[in-house]
Parts: C-alpha cells; sequence; structure tokens
C-alpha cells in the first residue's frame, strides 16, 4: 500500500479538481515556443482521467522564473494541451483573483481549465512549511472553490512552494498519475533492491556523485557505482590520476577539485565497488583517439570513455538485475565521442535489468539514440530525482504523507 492517497481513493464526479502538474519545458526565447512537450505529454494522462471521471480540471503550473529567458504564460502550454488531448482546454490570465474564480465557479463536468504562470505569484517560491503556505493568497483564494486537490508535478516535489504543500493543510490530497508511479518506480531502485544492482553515475553535473555514490553503497541499495563522463574524470583525479592541466582545469571551474577529499575517502571505504574507466578518448584535431591511463597526462581534452571500459561496464551490466542510469559517459552530441554512451545505454536497455534514468542529459541521449522507449522507466525528475537517489525526504512526498493521516 502506498503512503499516500491516490485518485483511485475519491469519487470525482462534477468534484472541482485543483490540479498541480510540472508543464516546466524548454522554449524558444523569442517567441517563447515550446520546443519539447514531454512533460505536458506525461501530465496529460492524469488530466485526461480526470476529465473523464468528470472532475472540474483546474491546473496550477509554473514556466521560469519571472525575470527569466525562459518564463511565460501558460496560453502556449494550453493549445499543445488542448491538441495532445484533442480537448477543448480552457485558459484564464489569473491565478486566483476575480477572473480565476469566476472561471472555476462556470467549469461544468469535464472540463479543464489553466490558471496564469503560478510563478507569477510573488509568494509561490518562498521555502515555507506547508502550515505557513497554507495562509498564502493563493491558497485563501482557491481552496474554497475547490473540493481536492492533487499533486502530479514530482519533478518539482523537492520544493516546498505554496502551490506544491499549502493545499495539502485545507483540502483532501492525492497523488496524481505521474506522481504515483514515479515514487513506486523509485522505491523499487532504492530499497531492497533485486541484485546485482548497478548505479552508473556519468554526464557533466558531478556534484552530488560523491553523495549518492556513499548514500548508496553505504545501505547496500547499489554493488557497484559505474563512472563516465566528468564524473569518471573526477573520480580518476581524486585516485590519483594525473589527467592533465587542460582537465584539472576544467574541473577547477566548475568547482567540483572540492569534492576530491570525500572521493579519496570513498575509495579507502569501498574500493573496487567504484568502478573507474580504464581508458579514455581524447579529441585530437577534431577527431577520436583512445588513450590508456599510463598514457596519462594529456594535452587533450577527455571526451569519452574508451573501447575496454566499455567492454567493462557492458559485460558488468549484462549481469544486472537492477541498474540506475544518470548521465551519459561522453560528448555524446558529438558523434566522435557517441561510442561510450552508445555501448553502455544499449547495454542498458538489452539487458534483463529493470532500468531507471533520469536527468536532462541522460534523456537527451537516449533520444538521440532511439532507446528512450526501451527503458524500464524514464523519470521526470531531475533534481527532485537527485534528492531522492540521496535519501532524502521531499518536502511534496512528506506533505503527501502526512495528508493521508490526516
Amino acid at each position: 500500500m502506498p503512503e499516500f492517497l491516490t485518485i483511485d481513493d475519491f469519487d470525482l464526479k462534477n468534484k472541482v479538481v485543483l490540479l498541480r502538474v510540472d508543464f516546466n519545458s524548454p522554449l524558444d526565447t523569442e517567441t517563447k515556443e515550446i520546443l519539447d512537450d514531454t512533460r505536458i505529454r506525461s501530465h496529460s494522462k492524469t488530466i485526461n482521467e480526470l476529465s473523464e471521471k468528470g472532475a472540474k480540471v483546474v491546473i496550477l503550473a509554473h514556466q521560469g522564473r519571472p525575470g527569466s529567458a525562459d518564463h511565460s504564460s501558460l496560453e502556449n502550454h494550453t493549445k499543445v494541451l488542448g491538441e495532445i488531448l484533442d480537448k477543448n482546454v480552457k485558459y484564464v490570465d489569473d491565478i486566483f483573483g476575480e477572473k480565476a474564480k469566476e472561471a472555476i465557479k462556470a467549469l461544468n463536468t469535464g472540463d479543464i481549465l489553466v490558471l496564469q504562470n503560478v510563478r507569477d505569484f510573488s509568494e509561490e517560491t518562498k521555502s515555507l512549511s506547508p502550515e505557513e503556505h497554507a495562509e498564502s493568497e493563493l491558497v485563501k483564494n482557491l481552496a474554497p472553490v475547490s473540493d481536492i486537490f492533487i499533486n502530479d508535478a514530482f519533478a518539482a516535489a523537492h520544493r516546498s512552494h505554496a502551490s506544491m504543500v499549502g493545499f495539502t493543510q485545507v483540502l483532501p490530497t492525492a497523488a496524481g498519475r505521474v506522481m504515483e508511479k514515479e515514487l513506486k518506480t523509485l522505491k523499487k531502485v532504492t530499497g531492497d533492491t533485486e541484485k546485482p544492482c548497478y548505479y552508473i553515475l556519468g554526464g557533466a553535473k558531478a556534484e552530488d556523485s560523491a553523495n549518492v555514490t556513499d548514500y548508496v553503497l553505504s545501505k547496500g541499495t547499489a554493488d557497484n557505482v559505474l563512472t563516465g563522463g566528468v564524473v569518471g574524470h573526477l573520480f580518476l583525479h581524486a585516485q590519483g590520476f594525473d589527467i592533465g592541466e587542460t582537465n584539472v582545469k576544467f574541473l577547477e571551474k566548475k568547482g567540483f577539485t572540492g569534492l576530491v577529499p570525500k572521493i579519496k575517502e570513498l575509495f579507502k571505504k569501498f574500493g573496487e565497488k567504484i568502478v573507474v574507466p580504464e581508458d579514455l578518448a581524447v579529441e585530437v584535431e577534431e577527431k577520436r583517439k583512445e588513450i590508456e591511463l599510463s598514457d596519462l597526462p594529456t594535452d587533450y581534452p577527455i571526451y569519452d570513455i574508451g573501447s575496454k571500459t566499455i567492454e567493462k561496464y557492458v559485460s558488468m551490466i549484462k549481469k544486472a538485475k537492477t541498474i540506475v542510469l544518470n548521465g551519459p559517459m561522453g560528448v555524446y552530441e558529438n558523434k566522435e565521442f557517441l561510442k561510450g554512451t552508445e555501448g553502455v545505454f544499449e547495454a542498458v536497455v538489452s539487458s534483463d535489468a529493470f532500468s531507471v534514468a533520469g536527468g536532462g542529459h541522460t534523456i537527451g541521449a537516449l533520444e538521440e539514440l532511439g532507446l528512450k522507449d526501451k527503458v524500464s522507466y524514464v523519470s521526470t525528475g531531475g533534481g527532485a530525482l537527485m534528492r531522492y537517489l540521496l535519501g532524502k525526504k521531499l518536502p511534496v512526498v512528506e506533505a503527501l504523507e502526512k495528508a493521508k493521516k490526516a
């Protein structure tokens, strides 16, 4: 049994359902055209189900932050949602004023209404408790015209914002289908996992790599952590390999060298459970050149793992029962350096393992390789996913659990 209520726990017919989703999408900064509608599509299933069950669906969502290049109204998002659902979806350029409340009161059974970008409310992003957010203008105005609050925005679940947690104090509350599936799936790869379980950490965002490695190996969740991308360079550097001035400077510029003492301790603690590249690919005159660790230091930028490492990782992945994939193995956008990511990612989807992939670049690489639909589960979360993998409680999940007990 989940520790939170779901859509299945409510009779929704003729009820005003306030639904929080995450429509935050990549935009053309000039035209504000939506470049990738993945998140809107993922939530469309929850929205359609609520509508089909006779709810009057009122959608709260955000896009960017005021003043940022990706900030916009949700008018285009509404149009895209209407096209996906093949339904008439209404939009009102008001969040909780009279205009919004009148539009909500005018809804009929099965209608769908999108409210103005919730981040246009100045108090939205204050990091306050659910109890404090329940006193906000947003909650005090919308709660009286709503019957049920459903949160489907897993990608923002690490944020204790007004529209994310405030309504849980004053309305019957449940998780939407995206939220429900994310939490059930992530429990499967962070709890009592089927072994062997491998975490594959790559990409250029190495900030959380040391903490994730420490957590999953200490807890026994993972048997091994396989490293690639900038994470791999950082772990090699921490292990004492001279990866060359160009590559060390890159790590310094990103602020990753401060993690070296922690990673050194991890090697002492876990030894060979942390797997680092055995060879590398560097860029020489815009071409791929593979080098052994014995060839280090190098004057050239490291852009991929080498063939021996690919072979080793593929061999391990074939035996896996559970895999968490976060980050490509190299600069996959450059065809010369796609080899590592392609080899490892293809091995993951070809294996018998239950696989979960997350992070923007991971998903981008899976799409580039045509493998996205072959992964067992693709997480919509970025920051929320990493926080969950670190064993940290998400404010929204805590609020959902508390609402069930209320």
